[in-house]
């Protein structure tokens, strides 16, 4: 790869563009320092083939967040330029990017997910749908964007009379919802390296002192406590994290991926999604995991792009 011209694509215009670019930054500045020749490209699609010719690219590490860059659209462009990129293929993207439809996999594989219903925009009469929401679930209860990530359209209703308002927030990024049932436990992550035999690193336990890891507990340093390894016992750890590899697995993700579960209050792990284009910043949880077993940043993404060859 030394003598390969690398593309760290960031940016783009999806509602994750910051942390792309936050994420794309800490990329390039890693590979750098590593000795490859890199260079960062802000995604503009309408010219996005073009940047790649001008620039005389070779190799393209993926660090494009939500739109283009993690729902396949991005990988099916490169496939068809024969130019190698990092992380998981079309298929498995589109798959990963959709909670729809990841929820119909993992629970047609026998993956433990919490219990959820799907919505489209194409349904109306909100207050219909909030009083379907309120008698099937209850509260409290989870209100997800089906394709978004960065926990953007994400609200956790305490109140039923708010059921409402949060599938209308929910419905401005996506045309479908996914609502869940919510899981009182420990919220845990599980980061996931290699391909054709992929490993587990450490689980990260997440402890936002807001109670909700939200958009803000993510990207606040010092919004929220991360516990490496996450305190479990050593039977339940390896538990959570063959149920994330199976989830890695059945999608065939591939290079570098981050599986959220939710760990309840009986040790009973409940896959959340996949997220195959997870974030590389200061606060991010795939180098805290990394760094756990020792592999530093700058080790992480060499390793990831170095993946691309397998």
């Amino acid at each position: 790869m030394k003598n390969k011209k690398i593309a760290v694509v960031m940016g783009g215009p999806s509602s994750e563009r910051e942390v792309s670019l936050n994420t794309g930054r800490a990329i390039l500045t890693a590979l750098r320092e590593k000795g490859y020749t890199a260079v960062g490209v802000d995604l503009d699609p309408p010219n996005f083939i073009e940047q790649l010719k001008q620039e005389q690219i070779d190799v393209v590490f993926n660090a494009i967040h939500g739109l283009y860059g993690e729902d396949g659209l991005m990988q099916g462009t490169l496939e068809m330029l024969g130019i190698p990129y990092t992380g998981s293929g079309v298929l498995a993207s589109a798959m990963a990017m959709d909670k729809a439809i990841t929820k119909r996999l993992f629970m047609s594989a026998g993956i433990p997910t919490p219990q959820s219903r799907l919505y489209s925009k194409q349904d109306t009469d909100l207050a219909l749908v909030a009083e379907d929401i309120l008698t099937t679930f209850g509260v409290p209860v989870v209100v997800k964007a089906a394709a978004q990530g960065s926990s953007i359209g994400v609200i956790i209703v305490e109140k039923a009379g708010d059921i409402e308002s949060a599938v209308r927030e929910a419905f401005n990024y996506s045309g479908h919802i996914v609502v869940e049932e919510f899981i009182r436990g420990k919220e845990l992550t599980v980061s996931i390296l290699g391909t054709g035999s992929p490993e587990a690193l450490p689980i990260i336990e997440i402890v936002p002192q807001s109670g909700r890891y939200d958009y803000r507990s993510k990207y606040t340093k010092g919004a929220t406590e991360y516990i490496v390894p996450a305190r479990l016992e050593t039977q339940v750890a390896d538990h959570v994290q063959r149920i994330a590899l199976a989830a890695y697995k059945l999608l065939g993700c591939r290079g570098i991926g981050r599986v959220d579960v939710m760990l309840g209050n009986d040790n009973q792990p409940h896959v959340l999604e996949i997220n195959t284009i997870p974030g590389m910043t200061a606060t991010s949880l795939v180098p805290k995991a990394a760094a756990a077993v020792g592999i530093g940043f700058d080790e992480l993404c060499e390793r990831i792009l170095l993946m691309v060859a397998e």
